[in-house]
C-alpha cells in the first residue's frame, strides 16, 4: 500500500462513517422529530388567545378616533400658549402683548419691573413681567378687563396700587401678568430629581 491509496481509504471510511453517524446525532439534538402530538388542552388555549386578539385588533379604530378627537381638543385648548423658540422670546412677547394693550386703554408702559419663571407641570411653565405705570382707576379696570380678552392665556399674578394725592386720583400700579409656555423652554433645575 502507497501512500496514495492509504489517503484515498481513509477518506471513504470517514466520509462513510460521517453520512452513518450524522442522522443519529441529529435524532438525538430533536432536528428530525417526526410528526409531534399537540396536546389536547393547548388547541382550546390558541383559539381563545386568537379571539381575544381579534378583539383587540377591532377595537384599534375606536381607539385610534379618539386619540384624534382628545389631539385636535388639546389643540384648540394650547392656542392661547405662548409661541417662542427661548424663554426670552416668550417673555419680550408677554411684555410686548402687555405694553400694546395697555396702550390701547391709554396707559403708557416703558420697561419692566422684574422677568420670572416657574414650572407648572411636566408639560407647562409659567413666564412672567413686572410693570409699573401710573393711570386713573377706569383705565386700570379697562386694562385688566382688555388682558382677559386677549387670545393667549394670560393671568395677573400680582397687582399693587398706591394712591395719590392729585386731584386727577392717579393711582401707581404694579402689574404681573404671567403666560403660559412649552415646559421645555425653561431651564432644568440643577440637581432636581
Amino acid at each position: 500500500m502507497t501512500l496514495g491509496t492509504l489517503d484515498r481509504r481513509s477518506r471513504t471510511i470517514l466520509v462513510a462513517g460521517a453520512a452513518l453517524l450524522l442522522p443519529a446525532g441529529a435524532w438525538r439534538l430533536g432536528l428530525f422529530s417526526g410528526s409531534e402530538a399537540v396536546p389536547a388542552e393547548a388547541i382550546p388555549v390558541a383559539e381563545r388567545r386568537l379571539e381575544s386578539l381579534r378583539a383587540k385588533a377591532a377595537s384599534v379604530p375606536e381607539k385610534e378616533a379618539r386619540l384624534r378627537k382628545a389631539q385636535a381638543e388639546l389643540d384648540a385648548r394650547e392656542k392661547g400658549i405662548l409661541k417662542a423658540d427661548t424663554k426670552a422670546q416668550a417673555q419680550s412677547h408677554l411684555l410686548e402683548l402687555v405694553q400694546a394693550v395697555a396702550g390701547a386703554n391709554g396707559i403708557d408702559v416703558h420697561g419692566f419691573e422684574r422677568m420670572s419663571e416657574a414650572v407648572v407641570s411636566s408639560d407647562y411653565g409659567e413666564v412672567t413681567v413686572e410693570v409699573a405705570f401710573a393711570c386713573q382707576i377706569e383705565q386700570l379696570v379697562n386694562l385688566m378687563a382688555s388682558l382677559a380678552d386677549q387670545p393667549q392665556i394670560l393671568a395677573t399674578d400680582g397687582l399693587r396700587v398706591s394712591g395719590g394725592t392729585d386731584k386727577k386720583k392717579i393711582i401707581q400700579v404694579h402689574l404681573t401678568v404671567g403666560s403660559l409656555v412649552a415646559r421645555k423652554l425653561l431651564p432644568e433645575k440643577k440637581g432636581a430629581l
